[in-house]
């Protein structure tokens, strides 16, 4: 095997540690919002989006990055939330076209009630993650990130979307 080639089976390793870190947490949260909540991880994802704008709303494509999801998904999901109460759509005034989302009161205490299990479920998977070898550097890397990095990606996503 050439350099080449394992610098790709490096990243291969990477991204597979990566996608079993992501799917240890996506589960552990799915069954904790569902069961306490009947709120899956990307309608929490959504509401928790929503709720950073800080008074603003989203349009439907920067929610749907948030979400990583696709546009149509985005619609279904929107559809399925405001049918909830707990989100509404709003026309933009300057281009017809576009759609702004944005929490209802509800939804922002649905959010309020749902974010301490979902940081419980996130501080059980990523202690749960941390006990298996392959995946416990990635999750040290995570604890040793400063908050000050935190708190720029936050920012640079504000700024992007």
């Amino acid at each position: 095997m050439g350099i080449a080639d394992d610098a790709v089976e490096i990243r291969a390793q990477g991204w597979r540690t990566l996608a079993a870190l992501h799917g240890i947490i996506d589960t552990t949260l799915e069954r904790a919002l569902q069961g306490q909540h009947d709120l899956s991880v990307v309608e929490y994802t959504v509401l928790d989006a929503l709720s950073r704008q800080h008074g603003w709303h989203m349009r439907m494509q920067q929610l749907a990055r948030a979400a990583a999801l696709s546009a149509s998904a985005t619609t279904r999901l929107v559809t399925r939330l405001e049918q909830r109460g707990l989100l509404t759509r709003i026309l933009c005034q300057d281009d017809r076209r576009g759609i702004y989302t944005e929490l209802t009161p509800a939804g922002e205490a649905l959010l309020r009630a749902t974010r301490p299990t979902h940081d419980a479920a996130l501080a059980e998977a990523l202690a749960q993650a941390g006990q298996i070898p392959e995946v416990a550097p990635l999750v040290e890397a995570l604890h040793d990130l400063p908050a000050s990095d935190l708190r720029g990606a936050e920012l640079q996503d504000a700024a992007t979307a």
